[in-house]
């Protein structure tokens, strides 16, 4: 049963990277009214008699959305029923479809009523947390096996405090990034890293747009430096912790990787390759910080229980401050 379950969690993780990159190409090619107001019926039809490019891309979202919802609630359930026992399952399989329904249900009001761009932009958000806990139910699916030690991993306080607000923040450089596609403020500013690099300064000239845009850039410059000196923190203190040493080379691999697609969304002109890149990667990246916020909780868990710190781990931490 494990090995199904193992299956079923890496399908359903998979799948919701599907969702957030199919909710982005919606986005991107303008195909949010390809089934008109009608939901979950398309143009009141549940086969339309004609079909657009952006109806295709509405109902393959659409599709792809009620396929992985079915796999995120065998999921849940079977996790909360087979390794249940384990103490965020069950608190991650309620997240899991909870916050799937709810992303679903606002898609489907922007749809049928319409929403605000600074509404819509909360879409991707919620969808990231769906994801983020499936992805967390797989891990803890896997640990089962014991491959990789966390159990003995013992987070010092401040530094939990920094990575929960890390993570906070990320999810305010992600509502940044889909507002900017929501305001289609995508290439409002020909250059990069300034709107003009010619004229770098020149804020009284900018349109509400170029503001969106470079309020992004700012955002999303301040994650980058800030997860470069929280990785050189981490691997200083927790270097004998294999988990959290390669856990922050691929996190601050993945920042290096968002700064780059960001970059590239200029020079190429809004390539969809290229976009649908950069929401992947700062998907992937979210889901390595809610590894980490998992991994404070059961530091937390044993400060407040006085449960025995590995004496390796502690030492450790002690030395390096």
């Amino acid at each position: 049963m494990i090995k199904h379950l193992k299956w079923l969690s890496v399908l359903a993780t998979i799948g919701m990277l599907l969702i957030l990159l199919g909710g982005a190409l919606v986005t991107k090619t303008g195909s949010e009214d390809g089934c008109g107001e009608s939901w979950p019926l398309c143009e009141g039809q549940v086969i339309p008699s004609e079909f657009t490019f952006e109806m295709v891309v509405e109902l393959s979202h659409r599709a792809v959305t009620g396929v992985v919802g079915i796999a995120v609630l065998a999921l849940s359930i079977l996790a909360w029923r087979k390794i249940g026992h384990i103490r965020e399952v069950k608190f991650l399989s309620f997240l899991s479809v909870f916050f799937l329904v709810l992303q679903a249900l606002i898609g489907a009001a922007a749809v049928m009523w319409g929403q605000s761009d600074f509404v819509l932009a909360a879409h991707f958000g919620i969808s990231l947390i769906s994801f983020a806990s499936v992805f967390l139910l797989m891990l803890l699916i896997f640990e089962i096996d014991r491959k990789w030690d966390t159990k003995t991993l013992f987070i010092q306080k401040k530094h939990r405090i920094e990575i929960y607000a890390l993570s906070l923040y990320t999810l305010i450089v992600v509502y940044t990034g889909a507002l900017v596609r929501h305001t289609e403020s995508h290439l409002v500013c020909g250059d990069w890293p300034f709107c003009t690099n010619t004229s770098p300064f020149a804020f009284s000239d900018y349109s509400p747009e170029q503001w969106i845009q470079m309020g992004h850039r700012l955002a999303a410059g301040i994650l980058f430096i800030w997860t470069i000196v929280l990785f050189i923190k981490m691997v200083k203190n927790y270097k004998t912790s294999k988990v959290m040493y390669w856990s922050w080379i691929i996190t601050v691999s993945l920042i290096s990787l968002q700064v780059f697609f960001g970059a590239m969304i200029i020079f190429t002109v809004l390539n969809m390759g290229v976009a649908l890149m950069h929401a992947l990667v700062i998907s992937c990246y979210f889901g390595m910080l809610s590894f980490f916020i998992l991994l404070c909780s059961r530091s937390e868990r044993k400060q407040k229980m006085n449960l025995p710190i590995d004496s390796d781990e502690s030492n450790t931490n002690t030395a390096s401050n």
